[in-house]
């Protein structure tokens, strides 16, 4: 089940109750950004979660929007064993991994005060951000299609390696803990921790008591050698209860944007973290009342069958094998667990039993957080079986790693099978040729195929005819032959094939449920196989649109999947994904560099239940276009925004001030003033468009996602369009490589071929460089994209947004002159194909934008491997 963060809260427990005058009052001596003139808290209390009661604490906003919200998390009442729900440690590990020293991007809120007073609300606290997102609780993930399910655990297993590769050095020295010989130790705290609560208990845990012991002594005898060593890999930062459901998730992407509940967070040997992330695999299937939730792919002797692995869930040998390699490409440290997994699986399961046995005990007691928390007691029984059954069983994991195309991110971007065939013709570029990991799965390669043969048959035959049309006095119509064709894609099976599998970010409403039936959600391709399928239609200017698969309308589109609501993906998706309509995006401004989200001039004012709309945009392509019905709007709240110069209390951060909304182009205010010349084209029937917005009225329910989220939106659109641009240039560049063999082979001056020339024969060997160094950029990219999500590819995408263009500017220039005077002619496809990549070397981002990132990048990886002492401290 997933669940948002803000849905886990409700009324806080009577035993639980919290003083909230006292709690406001500390709130505004203690955390920044908190005024002194606040005067009303909203306290509720988080359901989810056995330990420590934790709070969701909201104050008023200054600026009237969404409140001020911070969490609180105490120790329970009541007598509690020694050592057990140390929220100063948890304050202490969140404030070492938030501090840039951590060498890691590790995602956690951050910590602002700790309280050890028991003056203020009776037991110690501490004070964190509230992280909006998404919580799985069902580690089978079933509200998620089966791409989404990969995405989610390549990124569970990316942050618990980010987590492991933290450097902490101060933590050891403030005795947080020992990293040597930690699983002996937690089998001797733990077995302490039982001793001390089955007292409390009864008789009734007789038998449970007898098996528990022989577990302990298994476990004492059969500590892993390497459990005693002090430094080396795998010793750091332990979590100590990493799994799914400790973890918030972006609102809409499937990366990790905190990591909870640090109780148990200690040093020590770090493998026990990942077998403990891996106890679902363990686990029967759920029963009514089971606390902790299962992949129900393991049977115990009398219990219920297990079932199948939900399709998407990468095995526990493909999850293991997944961090092992995020833990070699951060740390350099190769490692498997082999043999030794069966005890690390064991001690897991043994800390689960006496952890639910203490959380018994305190049921008993009435001081345990949760109100599930009487059900523990049943949990123990299961938690001992299933360490015996780890015991008595074949090892889960192979004893060697398996394949690295076994990964996750193969299994996610669907090229575990590698390719079914090159390309025709076998050239440099053929897929045949990519290294494992970036050729297109056997279903991509065959969509590939048909899309090709596609624009051999169909496009470019009636190039010629389209070109003659959109400088014809009509060319602010649609050419009937191109309904015609996009009529046969759609029936091809070729339609939207832009569109990835839905990932964990995009919910299936009812619309989009309809849309899947309807086969207008596309093949279903990862990032990657569409790069492959998206190269053969960059081969032609007027293909894309023929797939619907051009742009702006692809981002549009994503945009409205991801962050529209039912009512607006009816209204604009629907007709979108059916190609009956086409769209716009007014972002960019005349007046400002609008490379910079933040300078956005244009005005969003509230009036009531609607928005008065006032801007000056340019560059809106596609507005010219008959057929365009809807623009995305994006402009600024000035009460957001505090004048220039002066400093406004009120006003949000500069990232939080605009919003994105749907404007009808047929709105009263809406005013197509020009076409804009592109090195003298004017790309109709499409065209890029001056568009006027002066006082255009709009409802509220027009904007997307919400009130100040735009930058936000903007982030997400922009990463996956900037790489269908790149895609689409490897397939312009590709053509341009085969016109000026065709052109070399075929012209003759001074009695040879210009093929015979060795200037003609040098820069074509230049040229499948140049293509081929930006096509793997691209498909790497991609890769990225699929395997770590929008944000932690941004620096691959960044590159290949810089090379693309530039390979495809070089290789055209060069195609140009093999051609001579027809390469500049309209008579060749050339001069439109290097207009267009020169094009894309400012839009989407200039390249001294993506330039500067990757710079900063690379200073900021280094500072990270250097540290303090730079370079010559290592010699």
């Amino acid at each position: 089940m997933t669940n948002r963060t803000l849905e886990l809260v409700g009324p806080v427990a009577p035993q639980h109750r919290l003083d909230e005058a006292a709690v406001l009052s500390y709130l505004k001596r203690s955390v920044r950004n908190v005024p002194a003139s606040a005067d009303t808290l909203k306290i509720s209390q988080f359901g989810h979660g056995q330990s420590n009661p934790t709070y969701l604490l909201e104050l008023p906003s200054a600026h009237g929007s969404d409140p001020v919200r911070f969490v609180l998390r105490k120790k329970p009442p009541g007598q509690l064993l020694k050592s057990a729900h140390a929220v100063e440690r948890e304050f202490q590990v969140l404030a070492a991994l938030g501090s840039p020293a951590a060498g890691a991007s590790v995602p956690v809120p951050s910590v602002h005060a700790l309280c050890t007073d028991p003056s203020v609300i009776g037991t110690s606290f501490y004070i964190m951000d509230f992280v909006p997102g998404r919580i799985f609780t069902d580690p089978c993930l079933p509200d998620l299609l089966p791409a989404a399910r990969t995405q989610i655990y390549s990124a569970m297993a990316g942050t618990l390696a980010a987590l492991h590769s933290a450097r902490l050095p101060q933590l050891q020295k403030d005795g947080f803990g020992r990293p040597d010989s930690y699983c002996r130790r937690q089998v001797e705290r733990w077995a302490k921790q039982y001793e001390a609560s089955v007292k409390c208990i009864g008789a009734e845990f007789r038998e449970e008591d007898a098996r528990m012991r022989g577990l302990i002594a298994w476990l004492r005898g059969n500590v892993p050698g390497e459990d005693a060593a002090a430094e080396g890999a795998m010793r750091g930062v332990v979590h100590g209860d990493f799994r799914l459901d400790n973890l918030v998730f972006h609102p809409t992407e499937p990366r990790v944007v905190a990591v909870l509940d640090w109780e148990l967070s200690t040093l020590g040997n770090q493998m026990s973290d990942v077998a403990y992330c891996c106890l679902p695999y363990h686990l029967p299937p759920s029963q009514p009342g089971a606390m902790l939730p299962s992949l129900g792919v393991t049977q115990l002797p009398g219990g219920p069958p297990a079932g199948a692995l939900p399709a998407g869930i990468p095995s526990e040998a493909q999850f293991v094998r997944t961090y092992c390699d995020e833990i070699q490409r951060l740390q350099g440290a190769s490692l498997w667990p082999g043999d030794t997994w069966r005890f690390y699986v064991a001690l897991s399961l043994f800390r689960g039993a006496a952890i639910f046995t203490g959380i018994y005990q305190r049921a008993l007691q009435g001081n345990a957080s949760s109100r599930r928390a009487g059900q523990a007691g049943r949990q123990v029984s299961g938690l001992i079986a299933c360490a015996l059954h780890v015991l008595h069983s074949p090892l889960s994991i192979p004893a060697l790693p398996p394949p690295p195309v076994t990964s996750i991110r193969a299994l996610g971007s669907g090229i575990a099978g590698g390719s079914a065939g090159g390309s025709a013709g076998g050239s440099a570029g053929s897929s045949s040729s990519l290294p494992v990991g970036l050729a297109p799965s056997p279903r991509a390669e065959a969509l590939r195929r048909q899309v090709a043969e596609f624009i051999v048959q169909e496009v470019l035959p009636i190039e010629g005819i389209l070109e003659a049309h959109v400088v014809g006095e009509a060319r602010w119509s649609i050419h009937p032959v191109v309904e015609e064709l996009k009529g046969k894609a759609q029936q091809a099976g070729l339609w939207n094939l832009w569109l990835p599998a839905l990932d964990a970010g995009v919910p299936l409403t009812p619309v989009l449920r309809e849309c899947q039936s309807r086969g207008l959600l596309g093949a279903g391709l990862s990032n990657l196989d569409y790069a492959h399928v998206c190269k053969e239609m960059g081969k032609s200017v007027w293909a894309p649109e023929l797939f619907n698969c051009s742009a702006p309308d692809t981002g549009n589109m994503e945009v409205l999947l991801r962050y529209g609501n039912e009512q607006q993906q009816r209204e604009w998706l629907v007709p979108l994904l059916e190609g009956k309509v086409r769209s716009c995006f007014a972002m960019t401004e005349p007046r400002v560099a609008s490379s910079d989200a933040t300078n956005i001039e244009a005005r969003i004012e509230s009036d009531g239940d609607h928005y008065i709309l006032n801007g000056h945009k340019w560059w809106a392509s596609g507005a010219s276009d008959p057929r365009c019905k809807v623009a995305i709007f994006m402009g600024k709240h000035p009460e957001r925004a505090a004048p220039s110069g002066k400093h406004n209390p009120h006003s949000a951060p500069a990232h939080r001030q605009q919003s994105m909304l749907l404007v009808p182009m047929d709105a009263p205010g809406v005013t197509v003033v020009r076409p804009l010349l592109v090195f003298g084209y004017d790309d109709a029937p499409h065209g890029h468009s001056e568009v006027l917005f002066e006082g255009v009225r709009v409802p509220k329910t027009s904007v997307l996602l919400g009130e100040g989220r735009g930058f936000e939106i903007a982030q997400g659109r922009l990463g996956p369009g900037r790489l269908h641009h790149c895609m689409r240039l490897v397939g312009a560049t590709e053509r341009a490589i085969e016109c000026m063999l065709d052109r070399a082979l075929s012209r003759v001056a001074f009695g040879r071929p210009l093929g015979g020339n060795e200037s003609v024969v040098r820069d074509t060997a230049e040229c499948r460089i140049t293509l081929e160094a930006a096509r793997l950029l691209v498909l790497q990219a991609a890769a990225e994209l699929d395997a770590r999500g929008n944000k932690e590819a941004r620096i691959a995408i960044a590159m290949a947004k810089v090379a693309a263009p530039r390979a495809a500017q070089k290789v055209l220039d060069r195609t140009i002159q093999v051609h001579g005077g027809g390469g500049v002619s309209s008579d060749f496809p050339l001069a439109r194909l290097w207009v267009a990549a020169r094009t894309l070397r400012i839009a989407d981002g200039p390249d001294e934008v993506h330039l500067a990132s990757i710079g900063k990048k690379e200073f900021k990886d280094w500072k990270r491997r250097m540290g303090k002492g730079g370079v010559m401290a290592r010699l």
